[in-house]
């Protein structure tokens, strides 16, 4: 149980909060590439601050306040102009950096002042990685994109998949380092639904450890021993807001105190008669989070996910929570979030921060069977092993949230040889 003072430091997420500077110390991925290609402006809302995301005709990217420093119009309403973007009401122009570069009107009415020179709209970082467009909202200097192991895989389909949360974005993070919950969330509530109702096998131990990169849990079951990968390797709570688990990473993206972005990278290995395989665009999609009656969906594991979430409260009460055994790993989480965010107050980098160019070629993660998404076989070989190590992989279907559009459907079952280069029609 924590108190009241504690709950708002954790879940609070704007500027001049104390979760708010340490998240703003690390980047964040808010669109995928693809995303910019088809809509070149977006309008969104990261950490509390209402910005605008966009593409110039070069392909670079810039992220700015979303209302323009002249009287407040909606940039997100903006002209697209070759190296910035261009407010649509009076027609001043800013750069990547935030630099004013042009005042139509005041440049012919008084062109020695060089008004434009002295107005900044507030700007932030954007790199790309991995096909998605990161962004960064800390100060100078700010560190390296992370260069996550899988992120440097070859021969792989991938796709980046969104869906808004209406709650606090820390409670889905904690869940990332919550075992048991698979096996009721996702095993024995799912065998209600849609299965027998039939219970899986029961943990029996947990172990939970903090590494450079957050934070690992380890698990033996009914069915599994310490000899299993799920004890000697275990599943990574990425710090500070993903979670990630071999083939894809989920990250937590605070919109505010009240909303929150998901955002999954999902990676499929492609079978060997694929191979090389050179993924041109990765696609993106964002999945539905409720029925047409309004309840919320419950038919895949992150849909499940979802309802745990939302749950909870819009933000979670944490002074009425009785916590157990089960929940040491979350109890080391949050203990670890007040420990970096005094770092920060202090004013040294806080855990995880990369700023070493070598060491970001890649950065090695804990990964339970590396072999299904780094070695060469057929799909049926890929699906036999992965049912001998009680995975699920390598299906026609997006298994982890609902919505997939038929269009990246088919992009998917081409890339894994499932149907013909011209098939029309999905499996």
């Amino acid at each position: 149980m924590v108190s009241s003072a504690q709950n708002e430091r954790l879940v609070r997420v704007g500027p001049g909060t104390p979760m708010g500077a340490l998240l703003r110390r690390y980047w964040h991925p808010v669109a995928a590439i693809s995303e910019l290609e088809d809509n070149p402006i977006k309008p969104l809302r990261l950490l509390g601050e209402d910005l605008v995301l966009f593409r110039n005709a070069d392909g670079s990217h810039g992220l700015v306040d979303r209302h323009c420093p002249h009287r407040g119009a909606d940039m997100s309403y903006g002209i697209l102009e070759e190296d910035g973007l261009r407010c649509s009401y009076h027609g001043w122009c800013f750069a990547k950096s935030g630099q004013c570069t042009e005042q139509p009107f005041e440049d012919i009415a008084n062109p020695r002042a060089r008004f434009r020179d002295k107005i900044r709209i507030k700007a932030y970082k954007v790199e790309k990685r991995a096909g998605m467009l990161w962004a960064y909202l800390g100060p100078d200097p700010a560190p390296l994109v992370p260069n996550w192991e899988p992120f440097t895989w070859d021969n792989g389909f991938t796709q980046v998949v969104f869906a808004d949360i209406p709650c606090n974005w820390f409670q889905c993070q904690e869940n990332s380092c919550d075992p048991v919950h698979f096996e009721w969330m996702h095993r024995n509530w799912s065998s209600r639904l849609f299965g027998n109702g039939s219970y899986g096998p029961t943990h029996l131990e947990l172990k939970f450890d903090e590494f450079e990169f957050g934070h690992i849990y380890r698990r033996v079951r009914e069915d599994t021993d310490r000899d299993n990968q799920h004890w000697t390797v275990g599943a990574t709570a990425l710090w500070p807001n993903a979670f990630f688990l071999g083939d894809h990473i989920e990250w937590r993206v605070p919109v505010d105190d009240e909303n929150t972005l998901s955002v999954t990278w999902m990676f499929h290995r492609v079978p060997k008669d694929r191979e090389p395989y050179v993924q041109k665009r990765v696609p993106w999609w964002k999945g539905p989070i409720k029925e047409a009656d309004g309840r919320w969906i419950v038919s895949h594991v992150m849909n499940q996910d979802i309802v745990a979430w939302v749950g909870q409260g819009t933000i979670a009460d944490r002074t009425a929570e009785h916590l157990g055994q089960s929940d040491l790993g979350i109890i080391m989480m949050r203990r670890c979030f007040e420990r970096n965010m005094k770092l920060v107050e202090e004013g040294q980098d806080p855990m995880g921060v990369i700023r070493d160019a070598e060491r970001n070629r890649c950065i090695e993660l804990p990964i339970k069977h590396r072999e299904l998404f780094t070695q060469s076989m057929t799909l049926e070989e890929s699906r036999a092993l992965s049912r001998k190590l009680a995975y699920n992989l390598n299906q026609p279907h997006y298994q982890h949230q609902t919505g997939q559009p038929d269009a990246v459907k088919r992009e998917y079952q081409i890339a894994m040889g499932m149907i013909a280069e011209d098939a029309v029609e999905t499996i």
